[in-house]
């Protein structure tokens, strides 16, 4: 028998711990480990050079901070059992792992009617029948031992705040990604005071709260949140990278419709090749098999290979890609009209001598936008020294409602570099 309790050094938070067998063996399953071939945040590399750590990584902070999240409701009396930490665990874990290659890419082209969150319920159904019903070697579980985790991880435990820990607006998957994408970026506005927010923690009738010493490290988190999406997730040159990427896969998967013959590993062969929908995904198909084999490898290396290809179009995406001429982006006020499109198409038909119809993959408007704060999820909520319990957006006496739910919007258009 191997040894599975494990101590791993992490450059965020240090040594983490593997605390038991079983949350051992999840993270041997070949889901799992597939996501230390998936960077974190995707194509935010082209910007800041540090950041290709993997989803594998985040996975395993997330989880670090779970435990420290529960030891922290434990000294305040709030009553956890060692099943219900460990579900917890593996729920927080797994929370990532229906991600595809640089994020929502593959939504986008090769993959319609699905999300990732929902890949991401159905690969946790896979683990736990696996465990149970696997080879002589992973079979050791008489039941489901993912069904406690499942549960948390859909909401439909009898314990909500155990799932407010995984997905809520103050959770330990946004603690663990603030501080980690921070740290690799550089971009020290998004650090946020994890270990402090999680001693802050108490739970009041089924929901998390944080005590009133804690608000003003509820504030920074809000403001640190906001910083990294407009300064890092939704960086105007990230996404020109992620736009460029798009026309590229949308090019290949035209191109593999009408039966053109491209370079592509296996799964992405699969993808290409089919036209795979959320009919298609469920425990034991090909889909999720081909999914789970699916990362960011088997595209870098294909488009490397098309920068090759007889179809001008395709060689052109796949070259200003790889050698990182990516869109230029400009905000624009207004969406572009018919005659804008018009006059766009003219320009690259005559620039790159392509066809019409295929000027369109060299152009893109693009709409980024995101609030701080929802008012339909749960709230963050702020527990005072008489017991009251107050809205964040309420107790805060440098936020307000308009300032935390208001979503910016900025429109751009995105162009091929001629």
């Amino acid at each position: 028998m191997a040894n599975k309790r494990k101590i791993i050094n992490d450059p965020v938070f240090g040594f983490m711990t593997i605390p038991n067998e079983l949350v051992y063996d999840v993270l041997q399953h070949p889901f799992v480990q597939r996501l230390g071939r998936i960077r974190q945040l995707g194509l935010s590399n082209f910007v800041y050079p540090g950041a290709i750590h993997t989803r594998f990584s985040h996975s395993l902070g997330a989880m670090h901070l779970m435990q420290e999240g529960i030891e922290s409701l434990r000294s305040k009396g709030v009553a956890i059992s060692e099943s219900e930490a460990t579900g917890a665990e593996i729920a927080i874990l797994l929370h990532d792992i229906g991600h595809g290659p640089f994020s929502h890419v593959l939504e986008n082209t090769l993959v319609s009617g699905i999300t990732h969150e929902e890949i991401s319920l159905l690969m946790m159904e896979q683990i736990n029948h696996d465990l149970t019903h696997g080879d002589a070697q992973c079979s050791m579980y008489n039941q489901g031992p993912l069904d406690e985790a499942i549960a948390i991880f859909k909401d439909e435990y009898k314990r909500h705040f155990l799932h407010q820990l995984i997905s809520s607006q103050l959770d330990v998957d946004r603690m663990d990604y603030l501080c980690r994408d921070s740290f690799f970026t550089g971009v020290q506005e998004g650090r946020v005071a994890s270990e402090r927010l999680l001693k802050m923690l108490n739970v009041v009738d089924d929901k998390l709260v944080i005590e009133q010493k804690g608000i003003y490290s509820v504030e920074k988190f809000l403001v640190a949140r906001r910083l990294m999406y407009w300064q890092v997730y939704l960086h105007k040159t990230s996404v020109a990278a992620e736009q460029l990427l798009i026309s590229v896969l949308a090019r290949a998967k035209e191109l593999a419709g009408r039966g053109v013959e491209l370079f592509a590993s296996p799964a992405l062969h699969y993808f290409l090749y089919n036209n795979i929908t959320e009919k298609d995904f469920y425990i034991g198909s090909k889909a999720l098999h081909e999914y789970a084999l699916l990362d960011d490898t088997d595209v870098i290396s294909a488009i490397k290979v098309w920068m090759s290809h007889d179809d001008k179009v395709l060689r052109l995406l796949s070259e200003a890609f790889t050698n990182r001429r990516l869109f230029r982006g400009r905000l624009i006020e207004a969406p572009l009209t018919e005659d804008d499109k018009k006059d766009l198409t003219l320009l690259y038909t005559t620039a790159l001598g392509i066809d019409t119809k295929d000027a369109h993959y060299f152009f893109v408007e693009h709409l980024s936008t995101k609030s701080t704060y929802s008012e339909k999820d749960d709230s963050i909520d702020i527990l005072y020294h008489d017991g009251s319990v107050k809205d964040i957006a309420s107790a805060s006496e440098i936020l307000d409602l308009k300032a935390l739910t208001h979503k910016p919007k900025k429109l751009y258009l995105f162009q091929f570099r001629i």
